[in-house]
């Protein structure tokens, strides 16, 4: 633990208390972060940041206001704590908002055992840009590719959360990350695509050349995209883009959206949603895994949690203050920034796979379309209905026979997540780990 931080996250409390606040909470936070970018086997850009930030809520009664800064001096502490509280004063009153109960807090206080953060030393400019070098030149290398781009960046940060119910607790986080864009052809005919990897150690990190290379083959895949032809078929989403489906449904079933009234599955509690034998998991404990926390931003004890359960949807994702709306408990997924209050979120999901390939999956669609990026949405929170840009690759008797692009796919979400069919391809170790997704009867606009 970061002392130092420790002391000025309580010092801001104290300043909210002479302030006149009945109850606050503040998060402090204090990093760094390295990137390098690189292009033409020259260095484009370089970027280093370091710094602390905090914020602070206060409430007054059953009304709260959110102040944040970068300044650790006392006179600036108590001058955000006097204007929290003013702010807080002019406030609508909300009768559900408040920090937890002491009974509700969590016992776990760091992120001990959840190997979040790695202990080897930073690395210096110079080894991000060999690595971003290295990407782009395995790229480069492909016949074909006319233009490519890299990037490689590192952060560390550690996080020190306190409020006036008893609560502290801290921990630290490590990011280490390599990315590089390809462009294949040249003038209208030109295609990009990527490929990139993130982790939290940077021993698990995938070489820059294997991803340059990737970022490559994709690219000279997409070489004479046309449009397909506009008709009904099933969908297959590739296991780059498959996540934004399940990431739908988490927005459907976000305790905000249903206090709102503007979920389409706000009547399917407890119902059916996916199809049986799928399920999806929340486990913020699982180790190595950037998402992961040993407790939420109100301070409760995050646990591992199935959404949907062989199918049926077990429950929404809230907060405390969702969860007073709804007359309902609190499931520890309240996240926040440092100038705003707390609001649901899911972290480290999984989804069921399945036993086929995506190959398998391919041959079993028969006529339809691959897809592997998408652009724009047309999405009703409250009806489901579904239209996204897409682009990718036509298949034919099981076959991939040419690419795609300039298309259109369309649905309602309601039907379409209980015609899932998943693929066993999922990247275990990202935070959401989602397969490629087999979904029939979609519609398709193109030529």
């Amino acid at each position: 633990m970061s002392q130092s931080l420790a002391d000025l996250t309580h010092k801001l409390l104290e300043a909210a208390r002479a302030a006149g606040a009945d109850a606050a909470d503040a998060l402090s936070r204090q990093g760094s972060s390295l990137s390098i970018d690189v292009r033409s086997g020259t260095l484009e850009h370089a970027e280093r940041a370091e710094g602390f930030e905090a914020g602070l809520r206060v409430f007054v009664g059953k009304r709260q206001a959110c102040v944040s800064g970068s300044d650790s001096r006392p006179e600036t502490f108590a001058m955000m704590a006097e204007r929290a509280v003013a702010m807080a004063r002019e406030a609508p009153e909300d009768a559900h908002i408040g920090i937890a109960d002491p009974d509700q807090l969590s016992a776990r206080r760091d992120a001990e055992g959840l190997e979040m953060y790695d202990n080897s030393p930073e690395p210096d400019p110079a080894q991000l840009q060999d690595d971003a070098m290295r990407a782009e030149a395995a790229a480069l290398a492909h016949d074909g590719i006319s233009q490519a781009e890299a990037s490689a960046g590192y952060g560390a940060s550690e996080i020190y959360m306190a409020a006036t119910n008893g609560f502290s607790g801290n921990y630290k986080r490590s990011s280490r990350s390599i990315s590089c864009v390809a462009i294949a052809g040249t003038g209208a005919a030109m295609e990009r695509d990527y490929d990139g990897d993130g982790r939290v150690f940077q021993a698990d990190l995938r070489s820059p050349d294997e991803i340059g290379a990737l970022a490559a083959e994709r690219a000279l895949q997409r070489i004479g995209a046309t449009a397909p032809k506009t008709g009904a078929y099933p969908v297959l989403f590739d296991e780059r883009v498959a996540a934004s489906l399940i990431g739908h449904l988490c927005g459907a079933v976000n305790g905000a959206a249903i206090a709102r009234g503007s979920s389409f599955l706000s009547d399917r509690l407890g119902q059916q949603v996916l199809p049986t034998g799928m399920s999806l998991i929340e486990d913020p404990l699982r180790k190595r895994v950037g998402n992961s926390r040993p407790f939420d931003a109100e301070g409760l004890a995050t646990a591992r949690r199935e959404i949907v359960s062989d199918g049926i949807l077990t429950g929404w994702t809230l907060d405390l203050a969702t969860a007073r709306k709804l007359g309902m408990t609190s499931t520890a997924n309240a996240a926040r920034g440092l100038s705003s209050p707390p609001s649901p979120s899911n972290w480290n999901l999984s989804l069921t796979q399945g036993s086929a390939t995506r190959a398998d999956l391919i041959a079993q669609m028969g006529t339809g379309l691959l897809v592997t990026s998408m652009i724009g949405s047309t999405i009703n929170p409250n009806t489901g209905d579904y239209s996204r840009g897409a682009a990718g690759f036509w298949v034919e008797n099981g076959e991939i026979i040419r690419p795609v692009n300039e298309c259109t796919i369309a649905g309602n979400l309601r039907d379409m997540l209980q015609r899932l069919i998943p693929a066993n391809d999922a990247k275990t170790w990202r935070a959401t780990v989602v397969p490629s997704l087999l979904v029939e009867g979609m519609t398709i606009a193109g030529s």
